[in-house]
C-alpha cells in the first residue's frame, strides 16, 4: 500500500478546508471510540498487568500525544491511571534513564526519536555498546521541525538550498574562525535532516563544518552567544528563535521531506512483552491523545496544556502557530494555513502508523554517514524492532476502519529529487554524492 502524499505548499489558507473535514471525521472517530469503550479497553476482561509506568520526554511540541493521554485521562479510561511523564534534560539523559528502566528508577519508554531504536537496539550509542532491545510502537507526529541559521548570514538567499553558505562558510574558515552545526542527537532525526540539507547543498557535513550535539531546550541560548551558525530542532525552538530576532529559520523539514515520520513512542522490549495488556493500553490512550491533536480546533488549548511550567515552561504564542501552519520564518517571510503543520494522526491513522519502510530509510541514512555498517540487514533490523503488529490490534480495538494494513509506504521523494525505493536501499546510496558508506 502506498500512502497519500500531499504536495508540500505554503499558500494562504492550503489544504485548510481538508483539515477541517478530517477534524470532524477525527471527532466522530472520537465520539465511537467512547462509546464502543465506555469503561476502557478491558471493561469485560482481565485488566492490565500493571495500573503504569514511567514514559520520557523532552520539552518538544511532538512530545504533546503523552501529555495529552495524562491530561486528558485517556491512560486511566484504558485501565493504567498510574502513568507518569517525565522530563528528560536531553537526549542522552533520556537514554541513560532507558537503560536504567523503571526497576533501577530510570523510564520504560517515551517519547524518542525514531532512529534511536535501532542505535540502542544494536548497542551503537549505549554504554559500553550494551544493546537495548526496543521497539518502536506508534509514530508520534509528521513534520513539524526546522533548520534555522544564525542572523549572521540572514542576507544570504538561504532557503531550501543551503549552497549558499558554502562560499561563506569558505571565508569565515580562512579566517580561523570554527563552524558549527548543531543537532540533537547523534545518529536522530535532526542530525540525519540537518546532514540531508548540507549535503545537498554541496556542503560536506563532516568535513566541512563541525556536527555537534546540543539539547533542544539549549538551542536558542547557544544561537543567541554565537557558538553555531546553523541548528536542526523540533518546535517550539526554531519559532523562538525567530520570536528573539537571532536567527531565522531557512526551512522546516516538511519541505525538505513531506510528510516525514519524526518522533516515536518506543518502549523497552523487555517491559513490553512483559506487560502486553497494559502496552495495549498505553497505546490506545495515546493514540487518542493523537486524534485529539490533531483537530483543528484544539491547537490553541493544545499549546495552551504543553506551554504550562510542569511541561515546556513556554510562551503559547513560541507553540501555537507552526502548530497550526502558520509560519513565521524570519527576515520579513511567514506564510498561513500551510500543510507544513505538525500531523498526528491523518485520516485513518496513517501518520500514527509505524511504517516499516520509513525506518528502512533511517537505517539507510545512518549506514550513509557510518553509524551503520555497508552489509547490515536492514530488513531485519526494523522487522526486530518495528511492532506494527501491535499498532494494528490496538487499531481494531479502538475501531479504527481503514487503518493501513501493509508496510510499506511506497517509494519516498526528497526536495532535491532524490527517491528513495525500501525495496532498494543500496540504490539509494549509490546515487548519493557526499557519504561515508562505500557501496
Amino acid at each position: 500500500m502506498t500512502g497519500r502524499h500531499e504536495r508540500a505548499g505554503t499558500s494562504k489558507g492550503l489544504d485548510r478546508r481538508a483539515f477541517l473535514q478530517r477534524g470532524t471525521a477525527t471527532a466522530a472517530l472520537l465520539a465511537a471510540a467512547k462509546a464502543a469503550l465506555p469503561a476502557g479497553a478491558f471493561a469485560s476482561g482481565a485488566g492490565p498487568e500493571v495500573k503504569g509506568t514511567r514514559l520520557g520526554y523532552i520539552a518538544l511540541t511532538d512530545a504533546a500525544p503523552l501529555i495529552i493521554a495524562k491530561e486528558k485521562g485517556f491512560y486511566a479510561k484504558h485501565g493504567v491511571p498510574d502513568m507518569e511523564i517525565a522530563k528528560q534534560a536531553s537526549w542522552g539523559a533520556t537514554r541513560d534513564n532507558m537503560a536504567l528502566g523503571t526497576k533501577a528508577n530510570g523510564i520504560d519508554g517515551g517519547h524518542i526519536l525514531r532512529p534511536k531504536t535501532h542505535l540502542y537496539t544494536t548497542g551503537k550509542v549505549m554504554q559500553n555498546g550494551q544493546p537495548l532491545p526496543m521497539y518502536t510502537l506508534i509514530n508520534l507526529n509528521e513534520d513539524g521541525q526546522a533548520i534555522s541559521v544564525s542572523n549572521e548570514y540572514r542576507d544570504l538567499p538561504v532557503g531550501q538550498d543551503a549552497s549558499p553558505l558554502k562560499a561563506a562558510f569558505e571565508r569565515k574558515k580562512a579566517q580561523g574562525k570554527e563552524l558549527t552545526a548543531a543537532m540533537t542527537f547523534p545518529g536522530g532525526t535532526h542530525d540525519l535532516w540537518i546532514r540531508y540539507w548540507l549535503a545537498a547543498g554541496g556542503i560536506d557535513p563532516d568535513n566541512e563544518i563541525k556536527v555537534i550535539t546540543v539539547p533542544p531546550p539549549q538551542m536558542v541560548a547557544n544561537m543567541k552567544v554565537g557558538t553555531m551558525d546553523c541548528f536542526c530542532v523540533g518546535e517550539p525552538w526554531n519559532e523562538q528563535l525567530v520570536n528573539q530576532n537571532i536567527g531565522y529559520s531557512a526551512l522546516t523539514t516538511g519541505e525538505l521531506w513531506f510528510r516525514h515520520p519524526e518522533k516515536i513512542l518506543g518502549m523497552r522490549a523487555d517491559w513490553v512483552d512483559a506487560n502486553p495488556k497494559a502496552t495495549q493500553a498505553i497505546m490506545m490512550a495515546v493514540m487518542e491523545a493523537q486524534i485529539w491533536c490533531d483537530r483543528l480546533d484544539n491547537k490553541q488549548e493544545l499549546a495552551e496544556i504543553v506551554g504550562r511550567r510542569q511541561w515546556f515552561n513556554v510562551p503559547v504564542n513560541d507553540i501555537n502557530g507552526r502548530l497550526r501552519g502558520d509560519i513565521n520564518y524570519g527576515r520579513g517571510r511567514t506564510v498561513t494555513g500551510s500543510n507544513l503543520r505538525m500531523k498526528f494522526w491523518g485520516e485513518a491513522g496513517e501518520v500514527s502508523y509505524p511504517w516499516k519502510s520509513l525506518d528502512a530509510w533511517f537505517v539507510t541514512e545512518n549506514i550513509r554517514w557510518g553509524r551503520f555498517e555497508p552489509g547490515l540487514d536492514i530488513r531485519a533490523l526494523v522487522d526486530r524492532t518495528n511492532r506494527a503488529d501491535l499498532w494494528r490490534e490496538a487499531a481494531k480495538t479502538l475501531g479504527i476502519a481503514n487503518a493501513p494494513a501493509t508496510d510499506s509506504r511506497g517509494v519516498e521523494t526528497f526536495f532535491d529529487g532524490m527517491r528513495f525505493d525500501p525495496a532498494n536501499p543500496a540504490d539509494y546510496l549509490r546515487a548519493l554524492k557526499i557519504k561515508r558508506a562505500q557501496v
